[in-house]
C-alpha cells in the first residue's frame, strides 16, 4: 500500500524517533519520503537501528539506484553531516518533482520551512 507523503515522512520520523529539533534527520527523511524508490529503500539508506546512514549502499552494488536517486542520496547525506556531494551537479540531472524536493529539503535542514 502507498502512503502519501505526509504519512511516508511520518513513519519515517516515528520509526527513527528522530526529535523535533533535528533538522539533520528530517531532511534526509523528507528526500526519503518524497522519492517513492528512495521510499522503498530506506532501510538500505539508512540503519535504522544505529541510526546512521549506510554509505556503503551507493559503492557496492546492494542498491540499485538511477543516477538522480543517487544524487539524491549524497545530498540527503550530505544535509545529515556533511557528506561530499557536488551540489549543483546534483541539481543539474534532476527533474521538476525531483528539484523542488531537494530545494526544501535544503530549506528544513536550515529551518526555512516547517512540516
Amino acid at each position: 500500500m502507498l502512503y502519501d507523503f505526509e504519512e511516508r515522512y511520518k513513519k519515517l520520523i516515528e520509526k527513527d524517533g528522530t526529535s523535533e529539533g533535528d533538522t539533520e534527520r528530517k531532511a534526509l527523511f523528507y528526500i526519503l519520503a518524497g522519492n517513492i524508490d528512495l521510499y522503498t529503500k530506506a532501510d538500505h539508506i539508512y540503519n535504522f537501528k544505529e541510526r546512521a546512514i549506510t554509505p556503503e549502499c551507493l559503492d557496492n552494488g546492494m542498491v540499485d539506484f538511477c543516477s538522480s536517486s543517487r544524487k539524491l542520496v549524497k545530498l540527503a547525506y550530505n544535509l545529515f553531516n556533511s557528506f561530499p556531494a557536488d551540489i549543483i551537479d546534483t541539481f543539474y540531472v534532476l527533474d521538476e518533482d525531483n528539484f523542488n524536493l531537494a530545494l526544501n529539503s535544503i530549506k528544513l535542514r536550515f529551518n526555512k520551512i516547517t512540516i
